[in-house]
């Protein structure tokens, strides 16, 4: 299983953490237990930069990185030591790594169960089958090469499934498969991540 990769606006977020005692570093855990189960409350951040003497946002963007590590870490289901292994990465103190250990150890389930919850219900990808077919000449064209993808592709709802097929040419199919890559390095942005975590 890999590390957790932090992005640079993740690790200046968590980073907030490393001046903080266990005890404000457990309380940070509570809140955003509470943000991941009940959504973001900013009168609870006003309140906690009170208390520390430190301005709104920096309280926010520390629960903000606290919670990416904690639902990233129980989305790919992280065991002990490469949860251990990946706060090594961001220079935590003894203490602190332990704290945050603790927590994720004690409520990597209840925050997977959370985020099950919050999952739309939808048909999902199941399988694929495809096919390349070539078209080498007509009455018209002796000369001609068309190639054309087929395209199966098995959805699931629940225990019923459902099969789409698609045609396609090999440029379309680049085509749609960069816009998936786009897509996909777009939900790993920390704007993209606060949107789904904030979505109920």
């Amino acid at each position: 299983m890999p590390l957790l990769v932090f992005e640079d606006t993740h690790k200046e977020h968590l980073s907030f953490l490393s001046d903080l005692s266990p005890d404000v570093v457990r309380e940070f855990g509570r809140i955003c237990l509470n943000f991941i189960n009940k959504g973001t409350n900013p009168k609870m951040f006003q309140s906690a930069a009170q208390k520390l003497g430190v301005p709104a946002d920096s309280v926010q963007h520390g629960v903000e990185g606290l919670m990416f590590l904690l639902t990233e870490s129980s989305k790919l289901v992280l065991n002990d030591i490469d949860f251990q292994d990946s706060l090594l990465t961001l220079g935590y103190s003894e203490e602190t790594r332990q704290v945050l250990f603790e927590i994720y150890q004690t409520h990597r389930k209840e925050i997977r169960q959370i985020m099950g919850g919050m999952a739309m219900e939808s048909p999902h990808y199941h399988n694929l089958h495809w096919r390349l077919d070539v078209q080498l000449a007509s009455r018209s064209l002796r000369h001609q090469v068309t190639p054309k993808v087929l395209l199966k592709f098995d959805l699931k709802d629940g225990e019923e499934k459902t099969s789409t097929m698609l045609e396609t040419d090999p440029v379309n199919l680049a085509h749609m498969a960069k816009v998936l890559d786009e897509a996909l390095n777009e939900m790993k942005s920390g704007y993209c991540r606060r949107i789904v975590r904030n979505i109920k």
